[in-house]
């Protein structure tokens, strides 16, 4: 039989090897110290810290985390800071909050638990953890502190808070939009990314990485300009992705959220929040109406004609869409070059003839829309004057349909038989955003791109819904 001594000192026994994992285990370390939230039968939670640790310790640049609300992401990341500063007391981390009560919020939870003092001898504390990882002492400031043997360690900070003078070898943004009418204004998440860029970006340290963690509300929210970005310029980057409700009707914890709870918190919901909030899905890709395009690479196929169509700009702040494509025996379309711009005729008008010339265009279909009769004269003109061509015929034609009906009533045949090339997102930047953005409800600022690429499904896939001028 145990005595109350054995059992004592193999519970002892026990923390001891606890604290000794939690020194080198992230998980281990959140475990010891909440253990209520922090449970080994909550497998997301596992995942989520194992791959923070191994971000960490790899060479690894940016690490997106998209969680659902209430999953302690934001927990997990001053953890996370707490974690970070007993393995190194030299980082310095800047953590960025969408406003100052919430930045204060998260240094309080850092800052706190690294000073907490041991007062119940079967709780485990910091200092038993990382007894060298101290306060400074006389450090102050809420926002800004240092640890002994550091200096300027760690600062909290937020769009309206100031960066001034503090270098980051880690910096944590977490969570910068509040509601859901945050994410729906575009002035909102520039006003996101260029704070990001423009003054968080610059105080990371050569060497330094970034951690980006919040739920996902628009493909312009800063995670989403992150993921493009970042691996547009070739930085290695993680992403951590988790839904509340599974693919396979499981949730990703029933303790935290149980599914006759998310049903009834989603029901009370517009599907586009429910989908942003609980499932990581984009408000503005939910509703995009164009779920997928078609590419290709390497050589082209034969082409029995080469075409263009052009969508002449209504006013001075739309874009003229000129698009040169190739058309298959078997009628599928492929793209081979696209004028998308809003400069005047001077410049599109010798831009469209030269785009045209060189892909050997034989058929030109022209909107005579606003101007647009005249506009196809002066490409014509200066195809024969310049470039001595005769080749392409230009037809003008009156567009008479519904704009808005016929973008969504061709949209399948557009995804399935109109092929673009596997780079068009860096060659023609503007134009690919307009089509990936394009929403099948609601306002959309520019419906240039979708409209010339329904004239070419319309003029390939249903025959002439025109009447010509």
């Amino acid at each position: 039989m145990i005595t109350d001594a054995e059992l004592m000192e193999l519970e002892m026994l026990l923390q001891l090897e606890a604290i000794d994992e939690a020194k080198t285990n992230f998980f281990k370390f959140c475990n010891v110290l909440a253990p209520s939230f922090y449970k080994e039968s909550r497998a997301f939670l596992i995942y989520m810290c194992n791959e923070m640790q191994n971000f960490y310790k790899s060479d690894d640049e940016v690490l997106i985390v998209n969680v659902p609300p209430r999953h302690g992401k934001s927990r997990t990341a001053s953890m996370f800071a707490k974690w970070v500063f007993g393995q190194n007391v030299n980082e310095k981390i800047m953590t960025g909050s969408y406003n100052e009560m919430l930045s204060t919020t998260f240094s309080k939870a850092v800052r706190n638990d690294i000073s907490e003092m041991k007062a119940d001898m079967n709780k485990i504390v910091y200092s038993d953890i990382f007894p060298e990882t101290r306060i400074k002492h006389g450090d102050g400031a809420m926002n800004l502190w240092s640890l002994e043997g550091g200096y300027n360690n760690y600062l909290a900070t937020s769009p309206t808070g100031t960066a001034t003078g503090f270098g980051a070898s880690l910096l944590i943004i977490d969570d910068l939009i509040k509601n859901a009418e945050e994410a729906f204004n575009e002035a909102v998440l520039d006003k996101h990314w260029e704070w990001f860029t423009n003054t968080m970006l610059s105080r990371v340290e050569e060497g330094g990485k970034i951690i980006i963690i919040m739920t996902r509300w628009s493909s312009k929210d800063l995670a989403g300009r992150a993921l493009v970005h970042f691996k547009e310029e070739g930085k290695k980057v993680r992403h951590i992705n988790l839904k509340a409700l599974q693919d396979d009707g499981t949730m990703l914890c029933e303790e935290i959220l149980s599914r006759k709870s998310y049903e009834s918190k989603v029901r009370a919901m517009s599907p586009e929040i429910a989908a942003a909030n609980y499932q990581q899905e984009p408000i503005d890709m939910k509703g995009r109406l164009y779920s997928k395009f078609k590419t290709y690479d390497g050589e082209l196929p034969e082409f029995k004609e080469i075409k263009n169509y052009t969508d002449t700009a209504d006013t001075g702040s739309d874009y003229l869409c000129s698009i040169d494509y190739g058309v298959t025996f078997n009628n599928e379309a492929y793209i081979l070059d696209v004028l998308y711009t809003k400069e005047g005729m001077e410049v599109t008008e010798p831009a469209q003839a030269e785009m045209m010339h060189k892909d050997n265009v034989t058929w030109s279909d022209i909107e005579s829309n606003n101007g647009g009769r005249g506009y196809a004269r002066s490409v014509e003109r200066i195809l024969k004057e310049k470039f001595h061509s005769n080749r392409t015929h230009i037809e003008s034609f009156h567009q008479s349909k519904n704009k808005q009906a016929r973008i969504l009533s061709n949209a399948t045949w557009v995804m399935d038989h109109i092929y673009f090339p596997a780079d068009w997102r860096n060659r023609w930047p503007e134009y690919f955003k307009a089509m990936n953005e394009y929403q099948k409800e609601g306002k959309n600022k520019h419906d240039d791109a979708p409209d010339a690429t329904t004239g070419i499904a319309e003029k390939i896939g249903q025959g002439s819904l025109f009447s010509f001028d």
